[in-house]
């Protein structure tokens, strides 16, 4: 099995599917996770959001945003956002699977969609709202260099942030929050491989992990 094989395999075994379809009454988004292969190594696309933007200027994060009464399901409005702000046309994605939905900080109930696709594309960045793209190789999420964590006691999550380098231009991201969580869970799932760091939640099972903090934040509401 190759490597690209591989990876789908393991991460369709966390695909959640429909199964929390009957969220309805919550204002939804959704991120694609755009995963491609580099010399037989998988790297993860991720954008830094424009200085001009309202919530969250500056931050490194996924193509991705709140769902449209138009899109269909969860992956239509990941595929859409990627279009809108990168330029990914959405019949060059292999979608893979999606994760549990998380509650941002903002309250959107947000849905990880994963998807391959060609190392070849170049990103055509929308400037009202991506001031940058790059990659990260998938591993990097699993190395204590350059990483760092501390427990929030209101939520009992932690917060994790990483310093990235881009060895071709030299800038320097931080990548942390929600944005962090998911490439640590995507890399775990994919590697299945523990992190050289406490993660905050069960290792072991870490999908049921996931849909226990999604119920713990319900209860809250």
């Amino acid at each position: 099995m190759d490597v690209k094989a591989k990876v789908i395999s393991s991460l369709r075994k966390h695909d959640i599917g429909d199964e929390f379809s009957y969220l309805s009454g919550f204002p939804k988004a959704s991120v694609l996770i755009p995963l491609f292969l580099r010399e037989g190594r998988v790297h993860v696309l991720l954008t830094v959001r424009s200085t001009e933007l309202k919530h969250n200027p500056g931050e490194v994060c996924f193509p991705g945003g709140k769902a449209d009464p138009h899109d269909r399901d969860e992956i239509d409005t990941a595929l859409r956002e990627a279009l809108e702000e990168i330029s990914l046309p959405p019949d060059g994605v292999e979608v893979v699977c999606r994760f549990c939905p998380l509650f941002n900080k903002s309250g959107l109930l947000v849905t990880p969609v994963v998807a391959f696709i060609s190392d070849s594309f170049q990103a055509s960045s929308n400037p009202d709202e991506v001031s940058d793209v790059f990659s990260v190789p998938l591993d990097f999420f699993l190395k204590e260099t350059d990483h760092s964590g501390y427990l929030l006691p209101s939520t009992k999550s932690y917060v994790h942030s990483f310093i990235y380098t881009d060895p071709i231009t030299g800038k320097i991201h931080q990548i942390w929050g929600l944005t962090a969580f998911l490439l640590i869970l995507l890399a775990v799932l994919t590697f299945e491989k523990k992190p050289a760091f406490e993660m905050g939640f069960d290792l072991e099972n870490p999908v049921a992990s996931f849909r226990e903090h999604l119920q713990h934040r319900l209860s809250k509401l």
